[in-house]
């Protein structure tokens, strides 16, 4: 963790109070400009299903009441320490057209691809894989007993972007930016964009992300700044919170999501110790055609690039 974004993420965090001490001092100090906070618009449970060869999980964005939500196209929840339910992983299969972002809380994920690449991802990593053009990848896990515990995030590519270069992204849990929170009542870890001066690893994306895990351990309320057009939301994967402006709180829960409205902060307040996804994005505002591992803006691309995957040129270009 480098020390300059640590101290922009203190700076960032303790400025409100500052300048509110500053005000009960003197009467020439400037006034606290107005703040939206984000209002929780819909809250949800994840959908339990299976993927891949038999894996259980809980679908949480791309579950009928929830399709989508621009740029963020599917959110899955895994979470067992029964082997049974993930140890046959996800064979080869095919993406085109989007993103992919996996958070590993717990347990290792060994990936490899018809280009040659291949990794491991472990507890406390993430991986951000941009499909592009193709790629036909499987991602495995490289263990028969314990836990398994973590995320995978699917956001959307522009329109002019579907179509580029594969990339990866294998993320270290050193290499993801880490801060004890000021009060000492938690920890956030950025993977990308950036929170409150906290600089995630991910390069640059047409989607401007961020995407953090964040560990709440009290009541004490922690902030999250956002761009305020960003679509944005908040998952709970254990625990409980308060999400929302103050006396318009909603409590969400282990297992829920809750869906923000826009607002220039996100704010939380733990009921108890609570380990949280933080995801916002830049809406794309384009057509979606999804049909299984493929996410262009026609139905003819869509066919184009089953056709594509059939003649084994998908990742060709």
């Amino acid at each position: 963790m480098l020390l300059l974004p640590r101290r922009r993420f203190l700076l960032g965090t303790s400025l409100w109070a500052a300048a509110t001490a500053l005000g009960c001092r003197s009467a020439s100090a400037p006034a606290v400009s107005s703040v939206s906070r984000r209002s929780v618009t819909k809250v949800l449970k994840g959908m339990p299903t299976k993927d891949g060869a038999g894996v259980q999980l809980a679908r949480v964005i791309g579950q009928p009441s929830l399709r989508n939500l621009d740029p963020f196209l599917m959110l899955d929840r895994f979470h067992s320490d029964e082997p049974g339910a993930y140890i046959r992983g996800f064979p080869d299969h095919p993406h085109r057209g989007f993103e992919t972002v996996t958070v590993m809380l717990d347990g290792r994920m060994r990936h490899k691809d018809s280009r040659g690449n291949q990794g491991l991802i472990t507890g406390g990593g993430s991986q951000w894989m941009t499909a592009g053009r193709g790629i036909v990848h499987s991602e495995m896990p490289e263990q028969d007993r314990g836990l398994m515990s973590g995320y995978q995030l699917w956001v959307n590519l522009p329109a002019k972007e579907k179509m580029c270069p594969q990339y990866y992204q294998d993320l270290a849990p050193t290499a993801i930016a880490e801060s004890v929170l000021p009060t000492g009542a938690g920890r956030v870890r950025v993977i990308s964009g950036d929170i409150n001066g906290l600089l995630g690893p991910v390069r640059t994306r047409p989607t401007q992300p961020i995407v953090a895990t964040a560990f709440l351990e009290d009541d004490r309320v922690f902030e999250v700044d956002t761009p305020t057009e960003h679509t944005a939301f908040v998952f709970v994967g254990s625990g409980q919170l308060d999400v929302g402006p103050e006396n318009a709180e909603k409590l969400i829960e282990m297992g829920q999501i809750a869906v923000l409205g826009p607002g220039e902060k996100i704010r939380l307040r733990a009921r108890m110790r609570s380990d949280i996804l933080i995801a916002a994005g830049k809406p794309l505002r384009e057509p979606i055609a999804q049909r299984g591992p493929f996410v262009m803006n026609t139905d003819a691309e869509i066919e184009q690039a089953w056709a594509d995957y059939r003649a084994g040129v998908l990742d060709k270009g």
